[in-house]
Parts: C-alpha cells; sequence; structure tokens
C-alpha cells in the first residue's frame, strides 16, 4: 500500500497548507460546489466522451487497473475523448473521473500511456481532486457569476501556485508505476513531438535547461518579477523543470528505498531469520545478513 507522505514532494505541502490558510477558503469551495458545476461536467463528459471498459475499447481499458491496484486507490470511471490535443485530465469529487484524448493515445506507446495515467491517478491518491477541480471552476469563467467577489486574485493565484506544485507529486507517482526515465520521455514527447523526433532527446542535457532558467529568473528583481508574471497564470511548471525534478527524485535514496519496499511486498518472501520482506534476487538478507 503507498501512502502519499512517501513520495509526495515537499514543494507540494507547503503549498496546500499556505492555500487553505486563506481566510475563507473553505467557505469559497463549499459555495462553489454547491453550484452543480460538478454535476454539469459529469454530464457533459457522460454525454460526449467514450467511457472505457472490459468490453468498450478494452486495450485502452486494460491500462488502468493494474495501476490503480499499484497505487492502491479504486478505479475512477475512465473515458476517451476525440481532441488532437495531447491531454489527460481529472475531474470531480463525489463521483472522479480520468479523460484522455485521442492525440495523447496516438502519441504515446503503452509505457507512456501507463505513466500519463499513473499520473492522473496520482492525483486522486493525494487527494489532489478536490481543489483541482475548484482550479478548474476558476479559469473556466466561475467568477464570471460573480462567485469570487474580492477573494477572485488571492484565490485564483495562490490555488494555481499549489496545482503546479501538485504535478510534482503526481510526476513521482507516475514513476512509480512506471520510471523516471519514462516520465522524462513523456514530457519530451508532449514539449517537443512525437517518438520520431524526440526519442533521442538527451534528458540530463534538456533538465539543464531548468538551471539555467532559474539563472535568468534569478538575476534581479526586474527578471524575477517577469518571470513570476510568465507562470503565474499556468496549471503546469514548465517542462525543463518537471524533467529535472523527477530525474533528481530517481536517484534520491526516497524513491530508491520506496521501490525496494514495493518490489519484497511484491515478492510476498520474508526472511526466515529476520521474518522482514525480501527481494527474489536477493541472495542475502539485506537487513540482517542471512543467507537465502
Amino acid at each position: 500500500m503507498i501512502k502519499p507522505a512517501e513520495f509526495i514532494h515537499p514543494e507540494d505541502a507547503a503549498a496546500l497548507r499556505q492555500l487553505e490558510s486563506i481566510p475563507g477558503f473553505p467557505t469559497l469551495v463549499r459555495k462553489i460546489l454547491s453550484l452543480g458545476f460538478e454535476q454539469l461536467m459529469y454530464g457533459m463528459n457522460m454525454a460526449s466522451a467514450i467511457r472505457l471498459s472490459p468490453t468498450q475499447l478494452p486495450n485502452l481499458y486494460n491500462h488502468l487497473p493494474p495501476i490503480c491496484e499499484k497505487l492502491g486507490i479504486d478505479e475512477p470511471e475512465f473515458y476517451l475523448e476525440m481532441n488532437p490535443f495531447p491531454n489527460a485530465y481529472t475531474f470531480g469529487d463525489t463521483r472522479i473521473f480520468v479523460t484522455m484524448t485521442s492525440g495523447l493515445v496516438e502519441m504515446m506507446n503503452d509505457e507512456e500511456l501507463d505513466t500519463v495515467i499513473a499520473h492522473e491517478c496520482g492525483h486522486i491518491l493525494c487527494r489532489h481532486v478536490l481543489y483541482h477541480t475548484i482550479a478548474n471552476y476558476i479559469l473556466s469563467g466561475v467568477d464570471a457569476l460573480g462567485v469570487l467577489g474580492a477573494l477572485t486574485v488571492p484565490v485564483k493565484y495562490a490555488i494555481l501556485y499549489w496545482q503546479r506544485k501538485s504535478e510534482l507529486s503526481c510526476d513521482r507517482a507516475a514513476s512509480i508505476v512506471t520510471s523516471p526515465d519514462v516520465v522524462a520521455s513523456v514530457m519530451a514527447r508532449l514539449s517537443g513531438g512525437p517518438k520520431s523526433i524526440t526519442s533521442e532527446v538527451n534528458m540530463e542535457e534538456w533538465a539543464k535547461q531548468a538551471d539555467q532558467y532559474d539563472s535568468i529568473r534569478n538575476d534581479g528583481l526586474w527578471n524575477k518579477a517577469l518571470q513570476v508574471y510568465a507562470i503565474a497564470a499556468q496549471s503546469h511548471p514548465f517542462s525543463a523543470v518537471r524533467v529535472r525534478e523527477i530525474l533528481h527524485w530517481g536517484k534520491s535514496n526516497q524513491y530508491q528505498n520506496l521501490m525496494s519496499n514495493l518490489s519484497q511486498q511484491a515478492s510476498g518472501k520474508k526472511c526466515p531469520h529476520c521474518g522482514r520482506g525480501v527481494e527474489t534476487r536477493w541472495c542475502f538478507c539485506k537487513h540482517c545478513g542471512y543467507k537465502l
């Protein structure tokens, strides 16, 4: 069983605490949900997209169950939307659904598709979906109805800031299901085009662009203000930053230990001497040194 605390990005956790500390934010959340936008979006998705199942496009649907099982979540409803733009999103609070576009399916191989679906399921595991739904309401023009009032600006930018940080946690969830390298390859597809063009991208070199970006952003107050302005209204971090973050995490002790623990759980084997979980490939127990 994977717990969000085992992988959540620290900037995600910090940004969420800041968001929830905004005076009146819980009241605002309840107000928006009471307007029925969730039912509106759910109905529109049900009527316009194709719901995937064991009997409806099973080759696509079959990506979902093993991912949900590995992450330890209930299966959300799963939809395919005709849209040439490669994208996937998770929506809802009481009835959560994941939708992916035809453009995404055409661009990604099976492992990359698993990565995208696992990223969306990471939002469910981390309980991001409610606030992501609120963010989508705000970005789609709820304020035009006079719902937010004077809270519009601080709430909008606070929730978008948190949403960008939450994506870093879900890149980690995706790397648990596949790997950090596959997460980076998905970023290459989404940033540079199909595999026929981007298969040879040097990921480490691309990640260094994030360091160069930091140098630009930190080069004086004016440049920092410009870069804050450039990212403030976006829901996702810049791709080079995401690649740097996930490749760095893939080399961390946290990731290595988490994957080792999951491998031990999957093997079901225990050391006869100390009783702790072991991996099938081990010759000796790494916990007590007993010969297996």
